[in-house]
């Protein structure tokens, strides 16, 4: 089946589904493959449960005349949300960044949702298959996309550009993220930068940052609206976030002053768009951060700087930094792992592990296999399960602790033990 008569079928409900156990009802279901498992012996189930068409890739699973066989599951699944992206003209914001990408979406989406209906990208579904899927969940009454991006190697900003076709280009920071798959610093510039290359390509548009001299240098020929540094303006923070909007005061609830671009990028999106200005201080002053991003969370014994949710050399310097200038004494570093360094992981744990030493913290404590050995006076340990019980022996109290690692660590779980 082609894609336009494949087409035909999904705008009849526009709902699609790669997951059984979670079945819309009348949904296409894409039996997608994976290391560990084969989308296709799940086809009969999925058409049980309520999908209304399977799409497989291998004949012998086509055992219901429901079941659509292609060549390529994944494939159709992008080519698909391509052509369905063709068919809403309506604008659509591509975001990518090595931090700091997901708060920005969301902040992007309060602001803009106060004007339009806008459909942005749910939680961190940014690669070839969120991407496609992100797209597909825009119907015909979406005003407006908001369609993160991530990647981990050349030339995937690029292909998923192709794929979402972005009207506005932005890009929150180039840093030290993923520099196995980039191949070092310059490598992750040059893979983040093809979301511009596409947009200089199609003649349309970016924000930028305009104290972000790597980026004015790679946008400075292409269309562009710049953050308007007369009427955004940083105050301060301990421990959140205050800025003002054209002389108003906003009061935010995000800790980091590196929340601050962030947050900037959202307003200048929103003026740009004509969302009101009361409308944009609202949006800002309500927005809350989750999963695990840049969260206080209040203990029966402590206070805690949660940013569990990733962590890489670039957001772990400017975490530790923001947390050694706020005024609260007795302060907790806990730190873990960061993943995705290559042949840099030594020398960039060792790098934060001075870092972390030069700030005077009360107590600092490493845990994981890289942090684990690199050369520092601070206490290190290999596992969770380690440091638990260090942390049983020697119970934190009255503290603020910062816990900060990579996803892999699963650092959250110690808001049970602190």
């Amino acid at each position: 089946m082609d894609i336009p008569k494949l087409y035909e079928l999904y705008k009849t409900h526009y709902l699609v589904t790669t997951d059984t156990r979670a079945i819309p009802e009348n949904s296409l279901f894409f039996a997608l493959k994976g290391d560990n498992f084969n989308g296709n012996s799940f086809a009969e189930k999925a058409l049980a449960l309520g999908a209304r068409f399977a799409i497989i890739d291998e004949i012998a699973f086509q055992t219901d005349e429901r079941m659509i066989l292609v060549d390529d599951v994944l494939q159709t699944l992008q080519e698909l949300a391509n052509y369905h992206r063709k068919q809403l003209q309506i604008p659509v914001i591509g975001l990518t960044g090595s931090n700091g990408k997901t708060t920005t979406k969301e902040l992007i989406h309060a602001v803009l949702s106060k004007k339009f209906n806008t459909l942005a990208t749910k939680g961190n579904l940014n690669n070839h298959i969120g991407v496609p899927l992100t797209l597909l969940s825009m119907t015909p009454d979406t005003e407006l996309g908001i369609v993160e991006m991530g990647a981990n190697h050349q030339q995937e900003i690029a292909f998923l550009s192709r794929i979402c076709e972005p009207d506005f280009g932005y890009i929150t920071n180039f840093g030290k993220a993923h520099l196995e798959g980039f191949g070092g610093v310059e490598g992750v510039i040059k893979g983040k930068s093809e979301l511009y290359d596409f947009i200089r390509a199609h003649n349309k548009m970016v924000f930028v940052n305009p104290a972000d001299a790597i980026q004015m240098e790679k946008t400075s020929d292409i269309s562009r609206v710049l953050f308007d540094t007369e009427r955004i303006q940083y105050l301060g923070v301990n421990p959140y976030i205050q800025l003002s909007l054209d002389g108003k005061n906003i009061q935010t609830q995000l800790i980091g002053d590196y929340n601050f671009p962030n947050i900037a990028a959202a307003i200048t999106m929103g003026l740009h768009f004509g969302v009101t200005t009361e409308a944009i201080i609202k949006a800002i002053e309500g927005y809350v951060s989750e999963n695990n991003r840049s969260q206080i969370v209040k203990t029966a014994h402590n206070t805690l700087f949660l940013d569990a949710y990733n962590a890489n050399p670039s957001s772990m310097k400017v975490a530790l930094e923001n947390f050694a200038a706020l005024s609260e004494t007795q302060k907790v570093v806990i730190l873990g792992d960061m993943f995705e360094l290559g042949a840099d992981s030594a020398h960039e744990h060792q790098t934060i592990a001075d870092l972390a030493s030069s700030l005077n913290f009360e107590t600092i404590l490493f845990v994981g296999k890289n942090f684990h050995g690199v050369a520092t006076k601070h206490p290190s340990f290999t596992d969770f399960e380690n440091l638990q019980i260090h942390l049983s022996k020697n119970p934190l109290r009255n503290k603020t602790i910062l816990i900060k690692g990579s996803r892999g660590m699963k650092l959250e779980r110690f808001v049970e033990l602190v």
